[in-house]
């Protein structure tokens, strides 16, 4: 059985900015934006306590937090710390996958330290970020990269949650359906609809029933549900693209709920696209319609995208192909790939 730590840092743009100006320390902050426009890219767990929060409008934030201070986002500061947090992680083990500048998942099964507990590696490894460069992580054990992730999130801030193989089921049976990796709004929409509100309400289907229902999401929910997941961590992955799609709940045949939708996904996708830490070059819009013929367009910048405002203009260009709509559509979803080497240049929030 593996024994899988889900490391996450906490607030971990807004942080390295208190880290670097101690005046901001204690202060809602937000990164990202200003107070007249712009998205937000992270939150201070201070900003947080009045509903702020990463891709929110920054008119909507200040509403919500009129004493919010703004930042410009420093990536390649930001990545300079992920690579401490590396540095410390394979101190530890060298099986890990990173998922973000903030984020990664190690298999301590087998370790360098030689250490039996993943809960004792954890709170050192911790410790280490901590001590080293005055930042908190929360981190979550369990044997499973799906609970793991659960874990972290668990007690957040400065979180250390830990998930046994005995413990795993009661806990399944009680987690919000909205909580389940891959569920968003409109899969949370559709299993409400079925009576689905926890896990123990999904396991009452039927591996038949949840692939009627889900598609080939439904395998992997019948097992999930089960705490059975089965997916190794796979130790220094090269992303080749960060996408954001969904499957609509009903198929849309208007224009302008179209591009409301796009706007969307727009927005979720450069929020991924942030935290990755590298600049790419092409923009790809898929539509699928009604009768699951799938359409892909895509735009490139040979520079890579730099702003909010040319992955808008990029996006603007590849929608307008689309429209009017020729038929009623299921599917739709933005791709950003052709990732640049070496270390990108700064994104920027402006729209």
């Amino acid at each position: 059985m593996r024994k899988i730590i889900h490391i996450d840092m906490d607030a971990f743009y807004a942080s390295v900015e208190q880290l670097d100006n101690p005046d901001l320390i204690g202060k809602p902050v937000a990164v990202g934006g200003t107070r007249e426009r712009g998205v937000i890219a992270a939150a201070s767990y201070e900003a947080r306590k009045f509903g702020v929060k990463s891709a929110m409008n920054s008119q909507t934030a200040v509403k919500l937090c009129p004493e919010l201070i703004f930042v410009k986002p420093n990536f390649a500061r930001y990545k300079e710390i992920s690579n401490h947090i590396h540095t410390i992680f394979h101190r530890y083990t060298d099986m890990i996958e990173p998922l973000a500048l903030d984020e990664a998942f190690l298999d301590v099964t087998e370790n360098k330290q030689q250490m039996a507990s993943a809960t004792f590696i954890a709170q050192a490894i911790k410790t280490d970020i901590k001590t080293e460069l005055g930042l908190v992580a929360s981190a979550g054990v369990s044997y499973s990269k799906f609970l793991a992730k659960l874990a972290s999130d668990q007690d957040k801030p400065n979180g250390l949650f830990v998930i046994t193989p005995e413990e795993a089921q009661a806990y399944v049976n009680e987690l919000p359906i909205e909580r389940f990796f891959g569920v968003g709004k409109v899969t949370a929409d559709r299993m409400h609809e079925l009576q689905i509100y926890k896990g123990k309400d999904l396991k009452g289907f039927s591996l038949e029933q949840l692939t009627q229902h889900f598609g080939k999401a439904g395998k992997f929910l019948f097992d999930i549900c089960r705490g059975i997941d089965n997916r190794p961590v796979v130790p220094d992955r090269e992303r080749k693209s960060i996408a954001a799609e969904t499957t609509l709940h009903a198929d849309i045949f208007d224009t302008n709920r179209f591009l409301d939708l796009s706007e969307r996904m727009l927005n979720s996708v450069w929020e991924r696209y942030q935290r990755f830490g590298k600049l790419g070059k092409s923009l790809t819009l898929k539509v699928k319609y009604n009768d699951f013929t799938v359409r892909n367009r895509s735009k490139t910048l040979p520079e890579g995208i730099k702003t909010m405002e040319q992955l808008k203009l990029l996006a603007d260009e590849l929608t307008i192909q689309f429209t009017p709509l020729e038929r009623p559509i299921r599917l739709l979803g933005f791709q950003i790939s052709g990732f640049m080497e070496g270390e990108p240049e700064q994104l920027r929030m402006e729209l």
